[in-house]
C-alpha cells in the first residue's frame, strides 16, 4: 500500500508526523513524503525540518493521500501546480485525507464540493467558503474523503483508518504500541470545552484565520 503525505514550506509537524506514526505500521505500507521540489521543508515553527526525497512530478498515484495543515496551507493553496497535482493523484486514490487546515487544499481543488468535512476550528468558515458543509467533530468520514480536525486530531483519524484497512486489532495494537491514551491536564481541548476566556486570548492572533 503506497501513503503519500504532501509536504510545503510551514505546514505543522504533528499534522504529519501523528498520522505516520500510525499509517506506516500498517503492514505492507510504504509512506513517502513530498513536495514541489526535493530538499528540506520546514515546518511554521521553523526549528524542524523534514527531508523530501520526491517531487510531486514525480508521483502519479498512490493508495492513500494524506494533506496537513498548518499557516502555510494559504500559499499551497496559491499554487496552482499544488492544487492541480491533489486533483489528479485523487483520482488515482482509495483514500484522500487531511489534518486540520490540509482540508482547505482539497477543498481548493474541489474535492470536497458538497460534502461533510471538518478543519481546525478556526478555518471552519473558510472551508464553507469553499464549498464543503462544515462539521465541528474530531474527524469526518465522507466516502473516500476522510478530514481531521487540528493537529492532534490527526491520530484518532488515521487509527480509524486502519482498522478500515486492516481490522481493528491492528489498529489497537498501533494505539497500543505509540501508547496513545490520552490523559491531558487541562479540560479544554475544544471549543465546547474550553474556558471562554481562553478562546478570547487565542483567537485574535489564530494563525489559521481567513
Amino acid at each position: 500500500m503506497d501513503i503519500t503525505i504532501l509536504l510545503y514550506d510551514r505546514f505543522t509537524a504533528l499534522d504529519a508526523i501523528g498520522p505516520y506514526e500510525v499509517l506506516s505500521r500498517i503492514p505492507g505500507a510504504t509512506v513517502s513524503f513530498v513536495a514541489s521540489e526535493r530538499g528540506v521543508v520546514r515546518t511554521d515553527v521553523g526549528s524542524l525540518g523534514v527531508e523530501v526525497t520526491t517531487a510531486l512530478d514525480e508521483v502519479d498515484r498512490t493508495d492513500l493521500l494524506l494533506v496537513p495543515g498548518g499557516p502555510g496551507e494559504t500559499r499551497a493553496r496559491e499554487i496552482g501546480t499544488t492544487v492541480e497535482w491533489v486533483r489528479a493523484i485523487d483520482a488515482t486514490t482509495t483514500w484522500t485525507t487531511s489534518v486540520c487546515t490540509g482540508s482547505l487544499v482539497l477543498a481548493q481543488a474541489g474535492l470536497l464540493t458538497g460534502r461533510r468535512a471538518t478543519t481546525h476550528w478556526g478555518a471552519l468558515h473558510v472551508l464553507a467558503r469553499l464549498g464543503a458543509i462544515p462539521v465541528e467533530e474530531r474527524y469526518v468520514e465522507s466516502e473516500k474523503y476522510w478530514t481531521a480536525a487540528g493537529v492532534s486530531a490527526g491520530i484518532d483519524m488515521a487509527l480509524a483508518l486502519a482498522a478500515r484497512i486492516a481490522g481493528d486489532d491492528l489498529a489497537q495494537m498501533v494505539q497500543l504500541g505509540i501508547e496513545y491514551d490520552p490523559a491531558p491536564p487541562f479540560v479544554g481541548g475544544s471549543t465546547r470545552s474550553a474556558p471562554a476566556h481562553i478562546r478570547a486570548a487565542l483567537e485574535p492572533g489564530l494563525r489559521y484565520a481567513d
